[in-house]
């Protein structure tokens, strides 16, 4: 049986997810003060925005986030990480049941918000994109903290709608150059 009930949540939010610990070995990890100069940026364009749902496995994170009066922040009350330890250790400390329900209830929140800051580069971050666009909010744009790929044509983001711009012409290029590709057999 379908159903059409949603989460509750209050409006507008923007969705922050930090992720630092052993990511660094993949991608540039920045300071939440970074993923807060976007915001607000954001807020600039939306002054009604205060509420953010912030997402991140750090303790650091969490407890930083209290320095930012001006918004009021949501989370998962849970164990977080304390240093670098493997993302395998961390989910091990919260054990089976918190470690799966935890993930789920961040993706979801995260795919409904109505902004989203993350890391290019990041896996996470790429699924969230990829539901939110699915779910509706393709226009509703994705800033993040990295320089990856197409930010460095774009390092002013002037306004929401430009970046929602920028992003639907570099996707339709991108599938351009895979289709012929693709095409020509490579």
């Amino acid at each position: 049986m379908w159903s059409s009930h949603k989460p509750w949540i209050p409006r507008p939010m923007l969705s922050v997810h930090v992720r630092m610990g052993d990511k660094a070995c993949e991608i540039r990890v920045a300071p939440l003060e970074e993923y807060m100069r976007l915001a607000d940026r954001i807020r600039e364009r939306f002054p009604e925005l205060n509420r953010i749902w912030l997402s991140t496995e750090m303790k650091e994170v969490v407890d930083r986030s209290k320095e930012y009066g001006q918004w009021r922040f949501y989370y998962v009350e849970v164990a977080r990480q304390v240093g670098n330890n493997l993302m395998a250790e961390y989910e091990a400390i919260l054990e089976r049941e918190m470690s799966t329900n935890y993930p789920l209830v961040k993706f979801l929140m995260a795919s409904e918000a109505d902004f989203f800051i993350g890391a290019l580069g990041s896996i996470w971050c790429f699924l969230i994109d990829g539901m939110r666009n699915t779910g509706g909010k393709l226009m509703s744009g994705f800033l993040s903290v990295n320089k990856d790929r197409f930010w460095h044509w774009l390092s002013d983001v002037q306004s929401v709608s430009v970046w929602n711009q920028f992003r639907s012409v570099s996707r339709a290029v991108l599938d351009t150059k895979q289709i012929k590709h693709r095409l020509q057999g490579r």
